[in-house]
């Protein structure tokens, strides 16, 4: 079956700024069937919602499932499946019935597919029933049932106890939707097949498409394991990988701060067999916000599995910007073509800019969350003897923040006017000269938690 699962994961899916978090990935690879036999139930539904183009496209799906097992399982489509492997037929309605037992018979279990009639309800627990009736308890094959259905149940008990009968049997449990005029319940086939759904479930709303469906788990039942699988992954410029664990499976090293290889000898050669690594990654800057983790992330192995690994989203909270203070109001006029001259009022102007304008940008560390701010900006100019002239003081109130941790929170934006009449640089070209200035920050808690316990003492 070759790797039939890959994931990446992250411990987050949201950080702060500088925070840690830890990624995941994880392989599952499972032998071929030439080597390591199964035996496959088709559970099929045939009740009276498949009536036509429905039927017809089932019956296509699992006839090209069959002739995909037939050649995986001894390397010839000869019409008979080798290597000790079988294919049994049920399928249901009101009831189930077993159509064909398991049989290596290319042609009687088409057969058996092909004479299928449509009508009736749905009764999934007899279906599942029925398909352990089976499998030999005494054959060491692995066992696999791939059930179809179209609907909801309509008849007969709750189907979840048959079908984790089934699963407690050592069957892994394919489920195929198709979302027909009764809908599909899609937890149901869920909670029904076995674990991840993304895997074992697979929903369409298009007849057309079970060709597709059917013959994807017949190659994921058929490929082989996979041996000597390198593993590449690359973190953006903005992350870097501070630590490696150790995998359950093979050995991992860090190639670089960005960079870790993962190199396994052989997965699921014999069986079913599952492979993980964890590893720590810290932010470093500068992106924020939605962010992918990944650069990259190669995979190869000696059987050219195509594997593919998601790249998770992580929210990356970073400073809080505040304004200081807004923008100045703009006015907007024309002047006529032909005009040769124009006046425009602009109304009333607050002495909020003239001369020079400096504006200084702050950034307060570790602010603490539910908590405002205080902040007091004071400039000074310096002459040729260090000696400082006050220019200006301003206070802000810095909102609270509602992150989960402290932050740092960057005021921007707070603006000053030097007129030029107070230039003390001595340069006889005040409007050009350079001019040299001096700024002194306070800051603390508006908001904190002390409470004063001592306003009844009395001093003996």
């Amino acid at each position: 079956m070759g790797v039939t699962y890959s994931n990446k994961s992250l411990s987050a899916d949201r950080i702060d700024c500088g925070d840690t978090f830890t990624v995941r990935l994880d392989l599952t690879a499972v032998p071929d069937i030439s080597d390591n036999p199964a035996d496959i139930v088709l559970i099929l539904d045939r009740s009276g919602s498949m009536t036509g183009a429905p039927l017809a496209a089932l019956k296509l799906a699992a006839g090209q499932f069959i002739d995909i097992i037939d050649k995986a399982s001894d390397g010839s489509e000869d019409g008979v499946i080798g290597g000790g492997s079988h294919i049994g037929i049920v399928s249901f309605a009101d009831n189930a019935t077993e159509d064909l037992p398991l049989s290596t018979s290319v042609a009687d279990l088409k057969g058996a597919v092909n004479a299928l009639m449509a009508g009736g309800r749905t009764n999934h627990a007899d279906a599942f029933a029925k398909a352990a009736q089976l499998f030999d308890p005494a054959s060491d094959n692995a066992r696999y049932a791939v059930l179809f259905t179209d609907g909801k149940t309509t008849v007969g008990p709750d189907p979840q106890p048959f079908a984790d009968a089934l699963k407690a049997m050592g069957v892994l449990i394919y489920a195929i939707g198709l979302n027909g005029s009764g809908g599909i319940d899609e937890q149901a086939l869920k909670d029904w097949a076995s674990d991840p759904s993304s895997k074992f479930v697979a929903i369409t709303p298009n007849a057309e498409d079970l060709a597709k469906l059917f013959a994807g788990i017949a190659e994921d039942i058929s490929k082989p394991g996979a041996t000597d699988i390198v593993i590449t992954d690359t973190v953006r410029s903005c992350f870097e990988i501070i630590a490696v664990g150790t995998p359950t499976n093979g050995s991992a090293v860090k190639i670089d701060s960005r960079s870790l290889q993962w190199n396994i000898d052989k997965l699921g050669v014999s069986g079913s067999e599952n492979a993980s690594l964890t590893f720590t990654v810290r932010h470093i800057g500068p992106c924020s916000g939605a962010v992918t983790v990944d650069e990259s992330i190669d995979y190869s192995d000696n059987e050219d599995n195509e594997v593919e690994f998601p790249n998770p989203v992580l929210i990356v909270n970073c400073d809080s910007d505040n304004c200081a203070e807004p923008c100045p109001q703009a006015h907007d006029f024309e002047i006529g073509g032909c005009e040769d001259s124009f006046e425009f009022d602009a109304g009333d102007l607050a002495l909020s800019s003239l001369g020079r304008i400096v504006q200084i940008d702050v950034k307060l560390r570790n602010v603490c969350p539910f908590r405002r701010t205080a902040l007091a900006v004071l400039l000074f100019e310096l002459d040729e003897q260090d000696k400082e002239y006050k220019r200006g003081l301003k206070t802000f109130t810095i909102p609270a923040h509602t992150a989960s941790s402290c932050r740092d929170i960057a005021v921007r934006c707070v603006r000053f006017v030097l007129p030029e009449n107070l230039d003390v640089s001595g340069s006889e070209n005040s409007i050009c000269g350079r001019r040299r200035l001096r700024v002194r920050l306070i800051a603390h808690y508006i908001d904190h938690d002390f409470e004063c316990c001592c306003d009844d003492v009395t001093i003996i």
